[in-house]
């Protein structure tokens, strides 16, 4: 049985961050959470959650900053990023992708499509099974 991935979810809007996190929750995975580009790489820095869904333009450091970071920083370097952003040009996406991204999910996005992507970056959450 492999353990349940943590996901960091970093967005300058509550309500977004905490729908995302509401839906990944009960989909079965753990979040957790930042308000801006800084509090994002410290946490996946300390913290190595399975998989970072950044917004793009956040306060103190944007998604794209923070993505060129985790890929810079060997023990980050290959944890699975999805940007999550109302930027939705061609440019942006090619940028959000030149940057290291994984995934990019334009807002509003499909709760379904967001949850596909990160079962397809971490996998399902693990299942808790009852030995009686």
């Amino acid at each position: 049985m492999h353990d349940t991935p943590t996901i960091l979810i970093a967005d300058d809007d509550e309500d977004v961050r905490e729908l995302v996190a509401f839906r990944l929750s009960r989909a079965g995975y753990r979040t957790l959470l930042a308000a801006d580009g800084r509090s994002a790489l410290s946490l996946a820095v300390t913290r190595m959650p399975g998989l970072c869904i950044l917004d793009v333009a956040m306060a103190g450091a944007d998604g794209l900053e923070v993505t060129r970071a985790l890929r810079r920083n060997p023990a980050t370097a290959t944890m699975p990023v999805i940007l999550l952003t109302a930027l939705s040009q061609e440019r942006d996406v090619r940028a959000g992708i030149m940057a290291g991204a994984d995934a990019y999910i334009r807002k509003p996005f499909s709760h379904r499509e967001l949850r596909d992507r990160v079962t397809a970056l971490v996998g399902p959450p693990s299942e808790v099974t009852l030995s009686v």
